[in-house]
């Protein structure tokens, strides 16, 4: 059984493990997985190791949730964190939607309310079936989700929704509370709004992005607000490489040539040192400092070991200076404490 490096987020007693276990995929995110699936992908994740899961009412339409709920139940060493943001209402049909295939009978409604936040996190209790979340992420507040309606929605999430989110963890119901989002702008301007404990940023801190580089990421150091890393492998283009038939996918779409030049450039320079891109791509962001954890989404038994393995991977110290020498990453970007071949 693996076991992880740990850190403390933010300056909360909360420690969580530098691999977590993303769990959208378990929510049949797009393609479907069987009850019986997803109790042995969640059966054989805790028995490699993996003690951080997080999920959300999103995936699967309340799926997700309650299926790492009956995983997780007979336990308790483990750190579990979902998202508010999103109430569930019943739909009556389980059609496709959201990139979900099969999801449970509901629909959503956006609500960043003090009530919305409040119903959410006892609605995800129930789902669960468990007596304690960890952490809690506002979900997909920003205008890559809202558009224009962001401007409504932001001052109420930052009001209502945040003082609910303080009042749960002044109340000793949750340990931590942050945003989980897929865009970085949004969490620094929410660093003016309230004292957040760690924000779950998706593809905005990986191997082909380092604009958080420029204030975001030094503001989480500065205020010690934590990282956790979703997104790693930029929606699965930095783990297939580009070298294959196409389409790769990147941030949940087709990859612009421009993404795809770049992967093909990292790709080689992998090919050169014999590593798998996909190792470096799991590794990079966890040497920044802010950076606590990486949770990339399993979807699939054989994926557990395969992760751990990637994971495990030693890359050499010339592997991270030859992508800053190449231009690949940036030259501010912290890279993994590596040691020259001996």
């Amino acid at each position: 059984m693996s076991s992880f490096q740990k850190s403390q987020i933010g300056n909360t007693e909360l420690a969580i493990d530098a691999l977590g276990f993303g769990c959208a995929s378990l929510g049949n995110l797009y393609h479907a997985v069987s009850d019986e699936e997803a109790a042995d992908i969640l059966t054989s994740a805790w028995t490699n190791g993996f003690r951080y899961f997080d999920t959300a009412p999103h995936y699967g339409q309340g799926l997700s949730e309650r299926r790492v709920g009956d995983a997780l139940r007979t336990s308790s060493d483990y750190v579990l964190s979902t998202k508010v943001g999103r109430l569930l209402r019943p739909a009556g049909y389980a059609a496709e939607r959201h990139g979900f295939v099969s999801p449970m009978p509901f629909d959503i409604e956006y609500d960043y309310s003090y009530d919305g936040v409040m119903r959410s996190f006892e609605d995800s209790l129930q789902r669960l079936g468990l007596d304690r979340i960890d952490i809690l992420y506002m979900h997909d507040i920003g205008p890559v989700t809202h558009g224009d309606d962001n401007d409504r929605l932001f001052p109420i999430a930052m009001d209502g929704g945040y003082r609910a989110m303080d009042e749960l963890r002044r109340n000793g119901l949750v340990s931590a509370i942050g945003l989980g989002v897929n865009e970085y702008e949004v969490c620094e301007r929410a660093l003016e709004h309230g004292d957040w404990d760690c924000f779950l940023l998706a593809g905005r801190y990986t191997l082909l992005e380092q604009e958080s580089l420029d204030s975001f990421l030094p503001k989480c150091v500065d205020r010690n607000c934590s990282i956790v890393i979703g997104g790693a492998y930029n929606s699965g283009i930095l783990a297939t490489g580009v070298s294959g038939k196409g389409p790769w996918n990147y941030d949940y779409g087709p990859a612009p040539e421009d993404v795809v030049k770049k992967v093909a450039a990292i790709e080689s320079l992998c090919g050169e040192f014999d590593i798998p891109m996909a190792a470096a791509a799991l590794q990079f962001p966890l040497a920044h400092p802010a950076v606590a954890s990486v949770i990339p989404g399993i979807g699939k038994v054989s994926r557990i070991n395969q992760t751990l393995n990637l994971f495990a991977t030693k890359i050499p110290h010339e592997f991270w200076s030859a992508l800053a020498e190449r231009g690949l990453i940036r030259d501010d970007a912290p890279t993994p404490t590596g040691k020259p071949d001996e």
